[in-house]
């Protein structure tokens, strides 16, 4: 590891001042369990760590009239622990609850998933599908944004120099949705997704037809992925059995999947379709209650 410097500010100016004047690469610190293991195996040189586990408005957790608001610096056991996050988000529950194992999950925040931007993070895809939103703070000021414009590439987010991620908002899902998330790993738990998808459908009044449908994949891009060939289909149809599997097929087209050690890509595209379809259907379960 390269030496570097440590700072923990109290306030978020504080810590934006200091992430824009820094010379070289700096880097917030929340949960550290990604960040600090690259540091360690020298895959990141830091020349400044800046700890914002003591700002405020970074360990905001709260469910109000304008949705579900989770501060960057909050741990995936505080959210799957918040009732309302069960209640009303269990799809990110779910997904929270399979990063890494329980003192790993006592760290990671939500807000380091998506900074590392890692294609294979597991919370990504629910947050994705639940339509969540970014809000950003930098030296030019606040900036929000849908959560699926902030990645670029592997390990890539469209951050500024001096801007951090200051809380993810998910709005309130209508009574009629639901949502699920699924992951396919090779061993039984704490492992990195061989592929995960992440689908959110709401019905229309009288839950006959689809009124609309947001599918998230997982390890099979570059980045995160909307399935939006898949959610057009979905809209305004009648979720039976064969329409989940079309919309499974189509799915699988908007994978551009690499092959290693984990699985090809060709195995890749096969369970993309396997859980677009399981997701799908537990999805709809739950628009049931």
């Amino acid at each position: 590891m390269h030496p570097f410097e440590y700072a923990a500010p109290q306030s978020l100016q504080e810590a934006v001042t200091l992430l824009s004047a820094a010379n070289r690469e700096a880097r917030p610190l929340a949960g550290g369990t990604d960040l600090i293991t690259q540091m360690k195996e020298n895959r990141r040189s830091l020349s400044l760590v800046v700890d914002v586990k003591k700002i405020p408005e970074l360990n905001v957790l709260s469910y109000n009239g304008s949705g579900l608001h989770i501060g960057a610096a909050v741990s995936c056991t505080k959210i799957t622990s918040f009732e309302p996050v069960s209640v009303h988000y269990p799809a990110l529950a779910e997904a929270c609850a399979l990063v890494g194992s329980y003192q790993i999950q006592n760290r990671a925040a939500l807000g380091g998933n998506f900074c590392n931007a890692a294609p294979s993070a597991d919370a990504i895809p629910p947050a994705l599908s639940y339509g969540a939103r970014l809000l950003l703070e930098g030296p030019n000021g606040r900036r929000e944004l849908p959560a699926e414009d902030f990645f670029v590439g592997p390990g890539q987010t469209i951050l500024e120099k001096g801007e951090i991620l200051v809380e993810i908002i998910l709005p309130i899902p209508a009574s009629n949705s639901g949502a699920a998330y699924l992951r396919f790993i090779p061993r039984e738990e704490m492992d990195i997704a061989v592929a995960g998808v992440g689908s959110f459908i709401q019905l229309s009044p009288g839950n006959q037809t689809c009124e609309q449908a947001r599918i998230t994949l997982a390890a099979v891009a570059p980045t995160p992925v909307r399935a939006k060939e898949a959610e057009a289909f979905l809209a305004g149809k009648t979720l039976e059995e064969t329409t989940i599997a079309q919309a499974g097929e189509l799915a699988a087209q908007a994978t551009r999947p690499i092959s290693d050690v984990r699985g090809s890509a060709a195995y890749r595209i096969e369970l993309v379709k396997v859980l677009t379809r399981r997701t799908l259907t537990k999805a709809l379960e739950r628009t049931r209650g």
